[in-house]
């Protein structure tokens, strides 16, 4: 069994100004499923996650966002171990009960493109 790796520290930039958010804890599971938490005080928090072909945010309110955080990393990590990459059974049955969404600024921000 792997463990969870904080890496956190390995960020030179944990503000994400365009959306007002800052990564709190990045956690990787040997070295492939990556757990992240990103906090704001203007919006809802984001969980983004990524395991194989399957990533995603999850927006999550402060109260909830560090329990809902281990629940995902416990399923993922679990398949994991089971699967070394998710099955089409556990992407749709894990997006559906945790609402994951694609965001359309999930890899970057291209509002400045828009800014002439």
């Amino acid at each position: 069994m792997y463990k969870w790796e904080n890496v956190t520290e390995t960020f030179s930039e944990k503000a994400r100004h365009y959306s007002n958010t800052y990564l709190e804890i990045c956690e990787v599971y040997d070295g492939v499923v990556e757990v992240s938490l990103f906090s704001s005080k203007e919006y809802l928090y984001e969980i983004y996650f990524s395991y194989g072909r399957m990533y995603g945010i999850v927006y999550v309110d402060a109260e909830n966002a560090y329990s809902k955080r281990e629940e995902m990393k416990n399923e993922l990590a679990q398949e994991y171990e089971i699967h070394k990459e998710p099955t089409r059974e556990f992407v749709n049955a894990f997006a559906e009960k945790h609402e994951v969404c694609l965001p359309n600024d999930i890899f970057f921000d291209a509002s400045p493109l828009f800014d002439f």
